[in-house]
């Protein structure tokens, strides 16, 4: 374990950083071991922006130490401060709502409960180009996987964006496949009996952030356009496109380093890289140590301009009839316990949380569900509950 440390350390960086851009850091093992990370972004979007802070970790260690306890401010160039506040261990959060300017630069400054300090060059707001149209389409991938591809569109008629970076959060609707709208609950210690679920269990909504590092750039090209950049690709038998999904997909125009910084961690993050002799030796940041110039300092200080697009899709948008839906998330079996079973009874089944309640296994004139079985079909609670997978809180962007 000990031997791969070298490599590790490589991924810790990839996992925990956020860009690059001037001094070049070489990535030794035992110099890093204790190095500051930060990880900054802001854009002219008007929210409450969060910067990171942790240390490199050890192989022995889970994840990075948070570096808490520390004053992390940004002052633009007219001179207003915009103080960040310690939300959770490392996270640095605003205290005030802020976007960032056309015209004015932005300096970030840190001070850690040690005393040491770190600041970065003021920055300018990359130029403001809105995402395009953002595109649905039915795709098989190079590896010759059906599914659905959302694509990003963009125009910059001035020619100064050139680099582009994308992000997405994805939303889908749940639904319990055997879903009923009673339960069974336990009325005596010998009797078993049904009451209306009092909460929606049936329709929930699940969502997830982007993973990875997905970049365009134009530089090469006579204009300045984005066509058809592959954001997202779903397998067709992905269950998160069974009912109804969207996407908002961000659009952040970078500058040259930052796109740069982004590359490099993209390039390392790949086993190929990793473990290949032509591995890079060094990753950049645009932050330094105002006490000591020689000190190895993590991360990058971004400022981007961003947009974003939303759209929404069905399945049967896309696929006709002939295409079987995608599988439920979790394999769906029946059970039937009988009240005497020595494994576990009906009783202590629903006394247990194990399992919801489905239906009544024996219906006049239908052949029973669970043949032997007990009076009542139960599921595992993911079946019959939406609400073990996602949040019955209906976003409030969704249209049905």
């Amino acid at each position: 374990m000990k031997k791969a440390k070298p490599h590790i350390i490589y991924m810790i960086l990839i996992n925990v950083l956020i860009n690059s851009c001037i001094d070049p850091i070489d990535v030794d093992s035992n110099v890093l071991e204790n190095a500051i990370v930060i990880e900054a972004i802001i854009t002219n979007e008007l929210k409450h922006h969060q910067i990171n802070l942790s240390r490199t970790f050890d192989l022995d260690k889970d994840e990075p130490s948070p570096e808490i306890n520390a004053e992390v401010k940004i002052i633009d160039a007219s001179q207003n401060v915009y103080n960040f506040n310690e939300d959770t261990p490392g996270k640095y959060i605003s205290t005030s709502e802020f976007a960032a300017e056309t015209g004015n630069t932005y300096q970030l400054f840190v001070t850690t409960g040690a005393g040491d300090s770190y600041t970065s060059n003021p920055l300018p707001l990359t130029s403001e180009t809105q995402i395009g149209d953002v595109n649905i389409a039915v795709e098989t991938n190079e590896d010759g996987v059906l599914g659905v591809g959302v694509f990003a569109n963009s125009f910059d008629s001035s020619g100064n964006s050139r680099y582009y970076r994308y992000e997405y959060e994805e939303t889908y609707k749940i639904v319990a496949p055997f879903w009923n709208r009673f339960d069974a609950i336990v009325v005596s210690p010998t009797e078993v009996g049904l009451t209306p679920r009092i909460k929606e269990e049936k329709v929930c909504y699940g969502s997830a952030l982007s993973t990875g590092i997905i970049q365009t750039e134009t530089s090469g090209f006579s204009e300045d356009r984005v066509t058809q950049k592959l954001v997202r690709f779903i397998p067709v038998d992905n269950p998160i496109i069974t009912h109804r999904y969207s996407v908002l997909i961000k659009q952040y125009v970078q500058s040259l380093e930052s796109y740069t910084y982004f590359k490099t961690l993209k390039e390392l993050s790949g086993s190929e890289s990793l473990l290949s002799q032509n591995q890079p030796g060094f990753i950049s940041s645009n932050i330094f140590s105002e006490k000591n110039p020689n000190e190895k300092v993590l991360g990058f200080f971004d400022v981007s301009s961003v947009s974003s697009k939303r759209v929404f899709f069905n399945f049967r948008d896309l696929f006709s009839t002939a295409q079987r839906l995608p599988p439920y998330f979790v394999a769906c079996d029946f059970f039937a316990p009988l009240d005497n079973d020595s494994d576990i009874s009906l009783i202590k089944a629903i006394q247990a949380g194990s399992f919801k309640y489905y239906r009544q296994n024996y219906i006049f004139g239908s052949p029973p569900v669970v043949p032997n079985g007990g009076p009542y079909v139960l599921v595992i609670p993911e079946c019959g509950d939406c609400t073990t997978i996602g949040t019955n809180v209906v976003p409030e962007f969704w249209i049905d």
